[in-house]
């Protein structure tokens, strides 16, 4: 076989490579959302802020839409259009802040606020993506450390009234030996002095 040569190979070449970026091209049209999260597990304390962070690429306008589900039933956090309007609900008003990207901050968290995030990004051609992000949320719990702090000042407190009775004792320990020294002192003196009367 004889290897084209010339205007019709390059032809080949040229129509291959047209058709190549026609595919692509048709490949990014309308339809062509996708979404990605980077960490679908997040643990926080009360009172903490976290960032349900996504990232989401679209050729057309997105609606980008937030919901949250738990066992205290589901709430719609926020819906906006990118570069448009933001429809915050009353309940995260002001606890909710937005970003491009898609993703949002939560300001101090609570522990109703544990559970499922949904995130819907609808594009103006009518397709969409989802992803889900799940969010633990735990208490600190100070009681432990109350407790751990009354004890020990009770204990404390315990050890340095046993100090101060051990040295009473010991005071007092002190004081009757020495009364009982000097008694016996007298007493051998007296013995003494009876038995050279008695001589």
């Amino acid at each position: 076989m004889r290897p084209l040569r010339g205007c019709r190979g390059r032809g080949v070449v040229v129509g291959t490579v047209t058709l190549c970026l026609a595919a692509g091209w048709a490949l990014q049209t309308p339809g062509g959302v996708s979404l990605v999260v980077p960490q679908a597990n997040i643990n926080a304390t009360v009172a903490q802020n976290i960032l349900l962070s996504v990232e989401y690429s679209c050729r057309g306008v997105a609606t980008i839409e937030w919901k949250h589900v738990s066992s205290w039933g589901t709430t719609k956090i926020v819906e906006w259009k990118s570069g448009n309007y933001v429809n915050i609900s009353t309940v995260y008003k002001d606890r909710v802040t937005t970003f491009e990207n898609g993703s949002i901050q939560l300001l101090n968290v609570g522990m109703r606020d544990a559970g499922y995030y949904f995130i819907t990004v609808t594009e103006e051609y009518g397709t969409n993506t989802y992803g889900t992000i799940i969010v633990n949320v735990y208490e600190i719990i100070y009681e432990d450390l109350h407790f751990v702090a009354v004890l020990f000042s009770f204990l404390a407190a315990v050890s340095a009234i046993l100090i101060c009775f051990m040295w009473l004792c010991n005071k007092s320990l002190h004081l009757f030996q020495k009364k009982t020294a000097h008694k016996l002192t007298a007493s051998t003196t007296e013995e003494i002095e009876l038995e050279t009367i008695e001589c």
